[in-house]
């Protein structure tokens, strides 16, 4: 796909499309990555994103079983 670089002021950009806009899942902000000879836009996600699936699949694996246990067999809870 091609896209004409356009004035924006002093600086100049793309318009993308509301098509890849949705396609995409871009919104108002974009991750910026640049690699050797590519400009990369991706989506910004928010902290955690994805943590439900893994979750998930932890537990359909039955890998989510607890490392150290909540209470220790000498730990006194009475106060």
């Amino acid at each position: 796909m091609r896209l004409n670089i356009i004035a924006i002021g002093n600086s100049k950009g793309i318009r993308l499309s509301k098509n890849l806009l949705e396609r995409y899942n871009l919104s108002d902000e974009v991750e910026l990555v640049l690699e050797k000879d590519r400009i990369i836009l991706k989506p910004v996600r928010g902290p955690r994103h994805g943590w439900d699936q893994a979750f998930k699949r932890m537990a359909d694996r039955g890998d989510d079983a607890l490392m150290i246990p909540d209470v220790f067999a000498d730990e006194d809870l009475e106060p």
